[in-house]
């Protein structure tokens, strides 16, 4: 009898704390950028060396054709909304192209900025254990299904970037990011530097890094769709009340502007 209550109430707890895991959805603490990332790449339309565009070489129209682009936004806002909206079980017998792309657009036309879903509520995507995996096996139904890359220009939030450049805008941003992050959201960042356009981009931020004591600069890791690799670096300069971005081969590193979208329908 004894016996039967303790496995009893190890097994009650194990569900407890299973399920409290499950439905924690969002939690920035819980991304995992292995898991929770595309495994392809949003290709430049130039070439690169150190932050400088040049005219890619000639390519034949079957690459051009092959060559996915211009859709960093398309795919910062599909992790949020796998994390968000969707659930993988690994169990299961993987969907027909067909099956999987209508389920695909499923998540990626729910509003971003919605709550996360309850486990039961959310879409199943069964044979794989993540997103990671699943657009690694299955990148071209994903690809064509998680939407289009030109909207994104015409998005009603793009005209901050005329005319939001002031501190105290930024300072403001700054606090939004912290706000997000710490009730176990994520934030997609525009990030520009107009008028210059040495960085016209966007990524998706999702946990703040440990700070050292004393230490006056922020430091965010992010997913950034030009670089499936490894989570890159977004800062906040406490003193200074600017952000910049990690260096790489499309961008020198530096300053840049950072503006919030799908946090809303206006942005």
């Amino acid at each position: 009898m004894v016996m039967q209550r303790s496995c009893r109430s190890y097994a009650t707890l194990f569900t407890i704390l299973l399920t409290s895991a499950v439905t924690s959805g969002a939690r920035a603490s819980d991304f995992a950028f292995k898991r929770d990332t595309l495994a392809f790449v949003n290709s430049t339309v130039f070439d690169y060396s150190e932050g400088r565009a040049r005219i890619r070489e000639k390519t034949t129209g079957e690459e051009k054709k092959k060559a996915y682009t211009r859709r960093c936004f398309v795919m910062s806002r599909t992790a949020l909304q796998f994390r968000k909206f969707a659930r993988f079980d690994p169990r299961g017998t993987p969907l027909t192209d067909k099956e999987l792309a209508a389920r695909v657009r499923q998540v990626t036309r729910i509003p971003p900025w919605h709550e996360a879903w309850s486990p039961e509520k959310r879409v199943t995507f069964p044979g794989y254990p993540d997103l990671r995996s699943m657009s690694e096996a299955r990148t071209r139904v994903l690809q064509e299904n998680i939407g289009l890359g030109w909207p994104t220009y015409w998005r009603v939030g793009n005209i901050r970037m005329f005319y939001k450049h002031d501190e105290k805008y930024q300072e403001k941003t700054h606090a939004t990011i912290d706000a997000a992050l710490a009730r176990g959201d994520m934030f997609v960042a525009y990030l520009s530097d107009y008028p210059h356009f040495l960085i016209n981009h966007a990524v998706l931020v999702y946990d703040r890094k440990p700070a050292r004591p004393g230490s006056k600069i922020d430091k965010y890791l992010v997913y950034d769709p030009n670089h499936p690799d490894n989570p890159r670096e977004l800062k906040w300069s406490q003193s200074m009340g600017v952000f910049n971005y990690q260096k790489d081969e499309e961008f020198a590193g530096g300053f840049t502007r950072v503006y919030q979208v799908y946090g809303g329908p206006w942005q």
